[in-house]
């Protein structure tokens, strides 16, 4: 079931607010506990706050502090932007998300206003967003002042924004339409949407779509001289009082805003009469223009009658202020109990509630995105931190990445090398790293040293390594690092971005060595790819596996993809599909295959499958139409290490995708190893992932 529903539109003034307040109402008759989040905000001054997240969180008196539902306002997005800084955006709206993710069980969330960007760059972030949170969607658009095809089609592009990354859309809401077109536009949004997408039309409910008094004040610079208890009053539209009374009364309609010059007393008291008279509609209000007030004779009049309006001085003139409020945009908020009210009918009246709630109950996320991924890498390893070695001390990549370790809080961490050398190369470059936060051994100067080599001595005799052997051993970081995991003294080791793989893992084979019942080291590595995130192996240890090695590491990939929140679809990969090639290399990964589906027939696999029809469900579909994994498959076994390496690099470098890893699996221990090409984000993200497998 899903957890959350993303309220989206793509243009401003949608009415989404009824969709929002509507669904809220709806959800907390269904759920427990329901939190509302705004991802971005519009700007506002000090002391001024979102109206729809005041409004949501009083009228509904959630248990919500207005600081926890948003994440970032629409000048910090332009700021990041500007600055090439776009991933940053999405990273604190997840982070933000996940915070009430834990303390809700159900999250309204609620898009931008379209009052900043562009349209189509202001749509791309909120599918970015709805993408990126891995929540499903309701698309809201206005059919004010549209014909019938214009409202299809921005509707219809909305929809294939989202659709085409993957973003699942529940429902289509056409608002504010002509309720004379309700059915043709229901019938034409219907026929351009795949079966499935629930649509619903809302006719034009002008109570809603009219300022109050009050929105009109806000928005202008207006003093209240009276009849401020009737400040909501609804404006159905103005007229200017410029002409003789007895003219300016057949102009009067109902809730008619009075917009007249502060010195016609005869316009204000005409219209006050007017408004208790039988023979004349109800006035909403009257606003003296010029920044003239009437005399105390004529205030004292207006106050002793029974029945007011609010009446309000502005210093501009009297045209100026009429063209100001023609363009005042109409708001629901917290205060305006009636236009709430009306709100929730209008949506309980046209709305499918019980259709759109089984949408709710039977939407699951296809999976997970990879700054989600990311994230959640990032909080596991804060839970429960452990104490990482990094033997490579003097290297500049390592360096800055325990300064992103430290200053997150993620693990500890452990230098090994010269602390005077590495303090000058820290100073040198400028490098954020608190020497205090941070444990620095010298391996030979250790007090741990001799207590090292002899366990080594006793470990490794019977492969005549003597008690020198052991201490040049031990000596070396790779050696020393090994042993502080293999000792407890660390929880994990990563290493091998200034040495070979060999270097890295040997000393872990010699002497942490295998879980029970493993035979062979293999690794995977964590592709974060645009959409999704996908687990390949082996591609970093085994040159040419067997059969019977194959599936231990497909086996052994499965439980690592479990392990991390990715559901195992296993694709055996080899240059044919099912049952069309021969040859020993596809012989060899249909073995595999085999071996897995008898010692673990609860896994889904397949086997053999070419890359396309792993990854692309119409290639998929047509190859193998019957499989569970072909087009979905997530884990993704490379026959040998030279078509693993060079595929994942390909990836890599040609789609800007993010490797994680590698990643061992298989030792007692968690000991990593690093591409002497790698980067920081390298360096940081085997980190983390280390300390999560030290945690279990």
């Amino acid at each position: 079931m899903s957890k959350a529903v993303y309220i989206a539109t793509s243009e401003p003034e949608s009415g989404k607010s009824i969709i929002a307040l509507g669904l809220m109402r709806m959800l907390l008759g269904k759920t427990k506990k329901v939190g509302y989040f705004r991802p971005v905000i519009d700007d506002f001054p000090a002391g001024k706050k979102d109206n729809h997240i005041d409004t949501v969180l009083s009228h509904f008196e959630l248990d919500m502090n207005y600081e926890d539902c948003f994440a970032i306002t629409g000048s910090e997005v332009i700021h990041k932007k500007t600055s090439g800084l776009e991933g940053e955006i999405v990273d604190i709206i997840i982070e933000k998300y996940k915070d009430l993710e834990e303390k809700f069980d159900f999250i309204l969330v609620e898009g931008t206003d379209f009052s900043g960007e562009g349209l189509f760059v202001e749509l791309d972030i909120n599918v970015l967003i709805a993408k990126n949170l891995g929540i499903p969607t309701i698309i809201v658009g206005s059919g004010k002042n549209k014909t019938v095809d214009e409202l299809v089609s921005n509707l219809h592009l909305a929809y294939e924004s989202f659709v085409e990354r993957d973003v699942k859309v529940l429902a289509v809401v056409a608002n504010k339409v002509d309720p004379d077109k309700s059915k043709i536009i229901k019938d034409s949004i219907e026929k351009e949407l795949s079966n499935g997408v629930l649509v619903n039309v809302i006719p034009m409910v002008k109570t809603l779509n009219n300022p109050t008094i009050k929105e009109i004040v806000d928005e202008l610079d207006i003093e209240v001289l009276l009849g401020e208890e009737h400040i909501n009053n609804q404006v159905a539209n103005f007229s200017v009082g410029a002409m003789q009374l007895r003219n300016f009364l057949r102009k009067l309609t109902e809730n008619n805003l009075v917009i007249t010059p502060g010195d016609r007393a005869d316009i204000i008291l005409g219209a006050l009469q007017a408004n208790i008279s039988d023979n004349y509609p109800k006035i909403s209000g009257i606003i003296l223009t010029g920044g003239i007030t009437p005399e105390e004779p004529i205030l004292k009049l207006v106050e002793g009658l029974d029945e007011i309006v609010p009446l309000l001085s502005i210093k501009n003139g009297t045209f100026e202020t009429a063209n100001k409020i023609g363009a005042i945009r109409s708001n629901i908020y917290a205060n305006n109990k009636n236009r709430i009210y009306t709100s929730l009918s209008t949506f309980e009246q046209y709305v499918n509630i019980d259709a759109l709630s089984n949408k709710f109950r039977d939407f699951e996320s296809d999976g997970i995105t990879p700054r989600m991924f990311q994230y959640n890498l990032v909080k596991r390893a804060q839970k429960i931190k452990k104490r990482i070695v990094l033997p490579e001390g003097n290297d500049e990549r390592i360096l800055r990445a325990a300064a992103r370790l430290i200053n997150l809080n993620i693990a500890d961490i452990t230098l090994l090398g010269i602390e005077s050398k590495i303090q000058n190369k820290i100073t040198k470059l400028g490098i954020p790293l608190d020497m205090k936060k941070v444990d620095i051994i010298n391996p030979t100067e250790s007090n741990l040293f001799k207590n090292y080599v002899k366990t080594l001595y006793d470990l490794r005799k019977h492969k005549n390594v003597n008690m020198d052997m052991a201490k040049d051993l031990m000596a070396d970081v790779s050696y020393f690092g090994t042993m502080m995991v293999y000792m407890g003294d660390a929880d994990g080791m990563v290493s091998g971005a200034t040495h070979t793989t060999q270097h890295t893992i040997r000393p872990a084979l010699q002497f942490v060595k295998t879980k029970p019942g493993v035979s062979v080291v293999s690794s995977v590595f964590f592709m974060c790819l645009e959409d999704r995130v996908s687990v390949f192996g082996d591609c970093a240890i085994n040159p040419n596996p067997t059969a019977e090695q194959l599936a231990e590491i497909a086996i052994s990939s499965a439980k690592s993809s479990s392990a991390f929140g990715i559901e195992p679809k296993i694709a055996m990969l080899s240059y044919s599909s099912g049952t069309s090639g021969v040859g020993e290399d596809v012989d060899r990964v249909r073995k595999a295959t085999e071996l897995v589906k008898t010692s673990h027939p609860e896994l889904k696999i397949e086997g053999p499958i070419q890359y396309d029809a792993a990854v692309d469900m119409n290639v998929g579909k047509s190859k193998l139409p019957d499989s569970e994994v072909a087009g979905q498959a997530s884990v993704l076994i490379f026959p040998d290490l030279n078509t693993g390496n060079n595929t994942y690099k390909a990836i890599q470098r040609e789609t800007g995708a993010i490797a994680i890893g590698p990643m061992l699996q298989g030792l007692n221990k968690p000991v990593n190893d690093l591409s002497r090409g790698c980067t920081v984000d390298d360096v940081f993200n085997t980190v983390i992932i280390t300390a999560i497998q030290a945690q279990d």
